[in-house]
């Protein structure tokens, strides 16, 4: 339960971090997930570990983490389009 637990709030995080930033992520729900994911590892490198958890992640720097790589990747993908 713990993994899909986690599968849930990495989609949420990445879901989140999409509507903040007022970007699409690529790849849908799978996008989310794992912009989710590999933000809170961002951000825990970034700021460290602090702030409420659930679901195995700390919320705000994974949130942080989120929308800074959404930024990057949507600086990736313009700059691909042209």
């Amino acid at each position: 339960m713990g993994f899909i637990w986690s599968l849930i709030v990495g989609g949420i995080l990445g879901w989140i971090a999409g509507l903040i930033m007022g970007k699409d992520i690529p790849g849908g729900i799978i996008g989310n997930i794992i912009a989710g994911f590999v933000g809170a590892w961002l951000g825990s490198l970034i700021l460290g570990d602090w702030g409420p958890e659930i679901g195995n992640f700390r919320i705000i720097p994974a949130l942080i983490g989120a929308i800074i790589l959404i930024f990057i990747v949507s600086l990736i993908m313009k700059a691909a389009r042209k």
